[in-house]
């Protein structure tokens, strides 16, 4: 019998504060700052005598995170000092906290959390085989909010869709970009495995992981690799260290054996200010200011609207498309369609824009009435496509367009039966075919319809005219 192992995960996730300033001096934080060491000042690079003076907005973004996530809001609360050399560090250490950190417990996404809490960012290393390792300073003292989980999470899947709300949270409070491709965003996930479901094996640390995919390839080779070295008798071969990912193999690498909060040396710092942050906020008026949240998004999308869980998603993540949808809905009112526009929405439009990222919203009036062409069949669904294609580059009247195009709907019967006999008369052999019980070789026929049309016959009224015609 085969030896199950059980995967436990923790992970650890670092993520930039969208303040207009550094977290303990005025140096402007950008993200997009192209040229090095530029918003830099004598706080941020630890000149003697430069003292440290806290963000105030930087504090409130951890309340609300705090808040949505169900956690204890410290009232008490300090800054220490981590104390380790590295070159982006220009201090020797690192302002963070340690025993008392602004956010206790709380749950996201199903996972429970350990701690939130602030720190100030590092600068960023740049290594060049020509010449040598430079550092650029400009992230350095950056407002960074850190996330612990507790160590619940059993499979990559959990890890990514964890990862995926907190970015998406970050984003709604208007607290951080999150942008991983910008580093604006790290996941570090922490992995054991172990035969008994009770009992926790060594965990390893894999840092650094900068995209939603990586954390689930990473997961899953750890996962894997522990699992062969323990089937190889080789357990012993895991050690408790910090690993990197190489994206080019696919796979974790050592960097250095982990180290120990005592190795950090952790003290209050002595320039920075005890908290009362009950006192200092008031909470009752940050809770006042919390936009609405996905999970309350989802649920009221679902209950107002009836539209499918993937387009609701997609609204959720993106906040124009929402507002545009909403606007249209509360319009149009009837739920068929809502659904419609929803579909247009989520679906054509995305597609046009994908193709042309030139391609704009059409105005709210005209994608009302698109769509409510639609429900009147003036429009099948090949004439809306087209006129919506229009509508995305070059705006107009939904009517008019449709009506220089061609593209209003054919109702009439008679002048349906005309067309529909055409295409009989131009293909008597598939004619023959559907007459010897062939029924699917009306596919072709009414292919040949809507050539014939334009695209601006009434799908079920060919339909029933071939059929009618054929007997």
């Amino acid at each position: 019998m085969t030896q199950k192992y059980y995967p436990t995960i923790g992970l650890e996730i670092h993520a930039e504060l969208a303040t207009e300033s550094k977290m303990f001096c005025s140096c402007k934080n950008n993200p997009d700052e192209e040229h090095p060491n530029i918003n830099i000042c004598p706080v941020c690079m630890a000149h003697p005598g430069a003292l440290p003076t806290l963000n105030k907005k930087a504090l409130i973004s951890m309340v609300k995170i705090g808040m949505v996530v169900d956690g204890t809001i410290a009232d008490f609360t300090e800054f220490d000092r981590k104390n380790y050399f590295y070159p982006d560090i220009p201090k020797g250490y690192q302002i963070t906290q340690y025993k008392f950190p602004i956010v206790s417990g709380g749950k996201l996404a199903g996972v429970e959390l350990t701690r939130i809490h602030l720190e100030e960012d590092t600068g960023t290393s740049k290594h060049d085989t020509g010449t040598g390792s430079l550092i650029d300073y400009n992230r350095a003292g950056v407002p960074l909010m850190e996330l612990v989980t507790e160590p619940v999470i059993h499979d990559a899947e959990t890890a990514m869709r964890f990862a995926k709300e907190l970015q998406l949270l970050l984003r709604t409070l208007g607290v951080g970009h999150a942008n991983m491709e910008k580093g604006e965003m790290r996941v570090e996930a922490n992995i054991s495995i172990s035969p008994d479901p009770n009992v926790f094996g060594t965990k390893v640390e894999v840092k650094n992981l900068n995209s939603f995919s990586v954390v689930g390839k990473a997961i899953t080779y750890e996962i894997k690799r522990m699992t062969a070295l323990h089937e190889a008798g080789r357990a012993d071969e895991i050690i408790q260290e910090t690993r990197g990912w190489n994206d080019i193999k696919g796979e974790t690498f050592s960097q250095r054996i982990k180290e120990s909060a005592h190795d950090y040396r952790y003290f209050p710092d002595p320039d920075l200010p005890k908290l009362h942050l009950h006192t200092l906020f008031s909470l009752d008026e940050i809770r006042n200011t919390l936009s609405e949240l996905p999970w309350e998004k989802r649920t009221r999308y679902a209950n107002n609207y009836g539209i499918s869980s993937e387009a609701i998603e997609m609204f959720v993540q993106d906040k124009t498309l929402a507002e545009y949808f909403e606007s249209i809905a509360n319009v149009l009112g009837d739920k068929k369609l809502i659904a419609t526009a929803s579909n247009y929405i989520t679906s054509d439009f995305v597609g046009l824009k994908k193709e042309n990222p030139e391609a704009k919203l059409p105005e709210i009036d005209a994608f009302i009435t698109l769509v409510q062409m639609i429900g009147t069949s003036d429009l099948n669904s090949r004439g809306a496509k087209d006129l919506l294609a229009i509508l995305v580059t070059d705006g107009g009247d939904p009517k008019k367009l449709a009506e220089e195009k061609g593209l209003i709907q054919k109702n009439d019967p008679e002048a349906l039966k005309k067309i529909a006999q055409q295409v009989i008369d131009e293909n008597p052999d598939a004619v023959q075919q559907y007459k010897n019980g062939n029924e699917n070789i009306i596919k072709f026929l009414m292919g040949d319809v809507m050539k014939a049309s334009k695209g601006s016959a009434n799908p079920k009224m060919a339909e029933e005219a071939l059929v009618e015609l054929m007997k």
